[in-house]
């Protein structure tokens, strides 16, 4: 079979903002600025680093036109309102985000409203500064989509910014971004240049993950990693996500911690999809370091090694969840199903949300559970 005809036909393309990246990049944002032509920014940055935030506050000067500094996970809709009334206070011509995977998803929520674009600057992981997906929590559900709008122009990678990042934040951050390689491989729009960087993503974070956690400062593996989530983030960002976006972000909703959540999923998710991806599993796993002879057992049972090495949590219920929610889940779930590899039935996601509230070694078993009701 063609290329065309296994990946769809037409001319493969990326999006990809434009990049900075290595060790002091932030000092390049007020430049960046310059080369979009913009000269009123409004600053949204967490505060998980408020001498980097001042050392910025201070190299923007006369740029600065306002700083939203009430960053919030999944994005509540209140407070997106509010940052796109103080945008508009503000007369900001341009928006620069500092810290997460929240911060940058807030600054995406002005530009979708707003028309601005956005100079990303991430502290973690989580690779939203690569893709054109926007997310907003309200009332229990949170709804993802995607607008070109929000795509940052520039993205701006500073290894230094990683420095420190608790062992905690930096596995499931880390676990995270895994999530979003793993998914490109198994896309129905994926692409063999997509594929090809997917895979080169999940080397890059499995192999320097470790590292990262056992030594925070260390320079060298902080870079990789952070390599590895953007590549990761550019994979997404050109693929349409899956049943383990879908169901995180359904969790998410319910109040549960982002980057925890994808971790606790992740083994669990992919088992499933296991033997509808046979092609996708032995990549994992050999991006994983591991056998491939058994790709579709390989790949969920070496996402969960290496979850229960990088110390993330253990279960679904270890990362929030209440299984008392299980009903709600997969009603929402199958409102609207993802596009998957395997069809996203009722008892297949109840098997999936019991594995992962469990914790254990994923069953091969959950790839072939009877779907019959």
């Amino acid at each position: 079979m063609s290329a065309a005809g296994r990946y769809g036909a037409g001319r493969i393309e990326l999006r990809i903002p434009h990049v900075v990246f290595g060790p002091g990049a932030r000092a390049e944002v007020p430049a960046e600025v310059d080369r979009l032509g913009r000269q009123r920014v409004l600053l949204v940055a967490d505060p998980y680093l408020p001498a980097v935030v001042e050392e910025l506050v201070r190299a923007l000067g006369a740029r600065l036109a306002g700083h939203v500094g009430t960053v919030a996970q999944h994005v509540p809709i209140e407070v997106a309102a509010d940052a796109i009334a103080q945008a508009d206070k503000a007369d900001a011509d341009v928006l620069v985000s500092f810290g997460g995977g929240s911060a940058t998803g807030l600054a995406k929520l002005v530009a979708r409203e707003r028309g601005l674009p956005i100079v990303a600057v991430p502290t973690t992981y989580a690779g939203s500064e690569m893709t054109p997906i926007w997310g907003q929590s309200e009332n229990r559900r949170k709804t993802t989509g995607r607008d070109p709008r929000v795509l940052p122009r520039t993205a701006v990678y500073d290894p230094e910014l990683t420095l420190g990042m608790p062992a905690g934040l930096t596995a499931v951050s880390g676990l995270n971004a895994i999530a979003h390689a793993v998914e490109a491989l198994y896309a129905p729009d994926r692409s063999p240049l997509v594929s090809l960087l997917a895979e080169d993503a999940i080397r890059a974070l499995a192999g320097a993950l470790p590292g990262c956690v056992e030594t925070p400062d260390d320079l060298a593996a902080r870079t990789e990693a952070l390599r590895g989530a953007w590549l990761a983030g550019l994979s997404l960002g050109n693929t349409t996500m899956g049943l383990h976006h879908k169901l995180c972000h359904v969790l998410g909703g319910f109040g549960l911690p982002h980057g925890e959540t994808h971790a606790a999923v992740l083994p669990y998710s992919v088992a499933y999809n296991a033997a509808a991806a046979p092609a996708a599993m032995r990549r994992v796993a050999t991006a994983l370091g591991g056998p491939v002879a058994d790709g579709a057992g390989a790949a969920p049972g070496g996402l969960w090694r290496l979850g229960r090495q990088l110390g993330a949590p253990v279960s679904l219920v270890a990362a929030g969840f209440d299984c008392a929610l299980t009903d709600d889940v997969v009603a929402q779930l199958l409102a609207n199903p993802p596009a998957n590899p395997r069809p996203v039935t009722a008892a297949g996601m109840r098997a999936l949300l019991a594995a992962a509230a469990g914790g254990q070694v994923p069953d091969p078993e959950l790839s072939a559970i009877d779907e019959q009701e």
